[in-house]
């Protein structure tokens, strides 16, 4: 009877356990925690930070660029610089002095300069800079800042004691785009490949659009338990802005 009693006693405290866990990840509030005239950064969960920079356009305006923070036991990982050097210069600060990180890489998502206009800054720190091999070679063409290292369809890279993936699932928004995955959070970085809910298409001289939806397919496919998802442009969410980009190019 005392063994069966234990048994039960154990069951209901797992539970409890897991539950209470549960509870504490979702019940995370997004928060912004630093705001200049060249950077925003906003935690969007316990080791993730969503950095958003400003890049004036002639046919969008004023246009929000994000990027993505991660870090484990003192050691960061960067998606996409700031749009320009002194922003990238403030980031990196933030991530030193701020979260006490020392950064691992900085990888660029595709070859526009909302994702690598803010590269020499890194390169200016020694900070190790990894990219497709199609973005390096775009980039080359593009006059670009260009980055040091290349992969050709993934790269696993390591903060601290948890991994993060970077993967080529097809053309959509460029030939070379990029989505990133920290699996410790559940955390999407889509880049521009992704759109937040109710965008329109964007920016399309150097779209492939027919094979847009069939690539966020496989996206959506490839990280099924992603909880939130970041985009290029405007605001993060879960995966129905997987769904909305599909929808949003698939062919009527």
């Amino acid at each position: 009877m005392n063994l069966i009693l234990k048994i039960v006693w154990f069951a209901v405290i797992s539970l409890v356990t897991v539950h209470g866990n549960a509870q504490t990840k979702s019940s995370f509030k997004a928060k912004e925690v630093y705001k200049s005239k060249e950077l925003i950064i906003t935690q969007i969960s316990e080791n993730a930070f969503e950095h958003t920079s400003y890049k004036q356009t002639d046919d969008f305006g004023n246009v929000p660029c994000n990027g993505l923070v991660v870090r484990n036991s003192h050691e960061a990982i960067v998606f996409d610089t700031p749009t320009n050097d002194k922003g990238s210069e403030e980031l990196i600060k933030w991530i030193n002095e701020t979260i006490q990180c020392k950064i691992n890489a900085v990888i660029p998502t595709h070859f526009h300069d909302d994702c690598l206009g803010g590269l020499h800054a890194f390169h200016q720190h020694h900070i190790p800079s990894y990219a497709s091999f199609k973005t390096i070679d775009l980039a080359t063409k593009d006059h670009a800042a260009v980055p040091e290292n290349g992969f050709k369809d993934s790269l696993v890279l390591k903060a601290g004691d948890e991994k993060v993936v970077a993967t080529f699932f097809g053309e959509g928004h460029t030939k070379d785009n990029i989505v990133a995955y920290f699996p410790a959070e559940k955390v999407l970085f889509g880049g521009c490949l992704i759109k937040e809910l109710d965008a329109g298409k964007g920016y399309l001289g150097d779209a492939n659009v027919a094979a847009w939806p069939a690539t966020v397919e496989r996206v959506k496919k490839g990280y099924p338990q992603a909880d939130i998802v970041v985009p290029g442009h405007g605001a993060f969410g879960d995966k129905a802005l997987l769904d909305y980009t599909i929808k949003l190019f698939r062919a009527p």
